[in-house]
């Protein structure tokens, strides 16, 4: 799990089975500090995420998990909204 900020959305207009109503949102990962590391990535979002929302996420076999239905290709899933951080 790491957090994320959401910097845009993507547009598709052909997705792969089990993605057709799925929102797919551009996240770029954070540290702990709240800075960036690493590029930025693709995430379905799976709990209405909006523009310059924290997020945590999940990656691998998790992000596949965490969509409906589950194993549907991706790398990452947006799984949560953050309140605060505190470290």
């Amino acid at each position: 799990m790491y957090l994320g900020l959401v910097i845009g959305t993507v547009v598709a207009h052909q997705k792969v089975k089990g993605l057709e109503r799925q929102r797919l949102l551009v996240v770029q990962p954070l540290d702990h500090h709240r800075q960036p590391s690493g590029p930025p990535e693709v995430a379905v979002d799976t709990v209405s995420a909006s523009p310059n929302s924290l997020v945590y996420l999940v990656g691998s076999r998790e992000a596949a998990l965490a969509c409906d239905p589950w194993f549907v290709p991706v790398d990452a899933a947006i799984v949560g909204l953050v309140d605060e951080v505190d470290v």
